[in-house]
């Protein structure tokens, strides 16, 4: 065992609060902090901490818990109320990125006969700026204490939805080249995973409902709490081919109407606080190496990350003005959907694995994610400020 990684752990923590404190006394989000202390300890500029298997492991487990936390505080007749219009507001949050990034790549680089690998390349790239970040956002509007309202729970449905339709759009594409995958597996699949989520859920509520009414405030609540969240994480990626942050956000969703809900959520933050979060946000700042970017690719970067930020406000907003939200709540939902993060990354990894994307592209996908991860908050904390709501 290499006891490096508690060196690495020490300073990514020490990092990360230190620039979170800075950020909120610069009246800025604490997440926007914590991704810059990544940046600043990783391998771009002082190289103080590389990302590791371990720590990605850790990053992955605090925005598990960060989306369990969510599912938790998620007022469930709010959600099912917003499901409609999130469900439309995902849709455009799709179709617009992808249609965006597909004509720039084909404007820069010149359009490509249908089949061949620039085609595939350049829907590959639309395909990319699908993804939304929920973790950030989520933080985000926990931190504004905006997270229950209709527009917070709207962004949050329409983010959870967003990445389904992501992951089946990607799964499509990748299907049109290899024959191995089969899209309409992807959408059995999804559709499986939220009907059994229906019918075990149901169970799983009464049989908490009950320990609960029995034992309040016992610390088995949270303990049992917990092993269902990694338990629907690990299901959903392992037999369903979802995403584990939804598998994480279904299991908070159903113990969210019972009583000590806040209970469980109070003693989840104190990890995620702690060492899970900080971790996970840092982790994106680590994964980013600008040296190998040259002035096309830098150029072409600059353009990917304008595209993508503008053409996720553009469609998720006009949706949502369309649904009947105010001008500024519209604006609210579309700047909260513009995050990308983990999702990006997987969806980049996977191209890179199918062989769809030239792996130079990867660092354009960092710069995405680090750009958005840090707009995006400072945006809604402006768009929030002086809200009476």
């Amino acid at each position: 065992m290499s006891y490096e990684i508690f060196k690495d752990l020490a300073i990514i923590i020490i990092a990360a609060k230190c620039c979170g404190l800075l950020a909120r006394k610069l009246h800025a989000p604490m997440v926007a902090g914590e991704i810059v202390a990544g940046l600043l300890i990783g391998p771009s500029i002082l190289g103080l901490v590389k990302q590791t298997d371990f720590i990605a492991m850790m990053a992955e487990i605090g925005v598990i818990l960060i989306m369990f936390n969510a599912g938790l505080g998620t007022d469930l007749r709010d959600l099912i109320k917003t499901g409609p219009k999130a469900l439309l507001i995902a849709c455009a949050g799709v179709a617009v990125p992808l249609l965006g990034g597909y004509l720039l790549y084909s404007v820069y680089y010149g359009f490509a006969p249908s089949g061949s690998d620039k085609f595939y390349e350049a829907l590959f790239i639309g395909v990319i700026m699908t993804a939304t970040s929920v973790g950030i956002t989520v933080e985000t509007l926990r931190e504004l204490g905006k997270l229950k309202g209709l527009v917070g729970t709207t962004i949050l449905s329409a983010a959870i939805i967003d990445d389904i339709i992501g992951i089946i759009v990607l799964t499509f594409v990748v299907g049109f080249k290899s024959s191995s995958v089969s899209p309409a597996n992807v959408i059995r699949n999804t559709a499986l995973f939220f009907v059994l989520s229906i019918v075990i859920g149901m169970v799983i509520y009464y049989i908490f409902k009950k320990l609960d009414d029995k034992r309040p405030h016992s610390r088995r609540i949270p303990i049992f709490g917990l092993a269902l969240c990694f338990a629907l994480a690990y299901v959903a990626e392992e037999y369903f081919g979802i995403a584990d942050i939804t598998g994480a956000f279904v299991a908070g969703i159903i113990l969210c109407n019972i009583k000590d809900s806040d209970y469980i959520a109070e003693k989840m933050d104190i990890s995620s606080y702690m060492l899970f979060g900080p971790i996970f946000f840092a982790s994106i700042g680590l994964k980013t190496n600008i040296e190998g970017l040259t002035k096309s690719l830098l150029i072409f970067s600059l353009l990917f990350v304008v595209v993508a930020l503008v053409t996720k406000i553009i469609g998720c907003s006009l949706t949502g003005r369309i649904c009947g939200f105010k001008n500024k709540d519209s604006l609210k939902i579309g700047v909260g959907m513009m995050t990308r993060g983990e999702v990006a990354l997987i969806v980049a990894q996977k191209g890179l694995a199918v062989k769809m994307i030239n792996p130079v592209y990867f660092t354009t996908v960092i710069l995405l994610i680090i750009t958005s991860s840090l707009v995006s908050p400072l945006a809604m904390k402006m768009l929030y400020k002086n809200d009476k709501e």
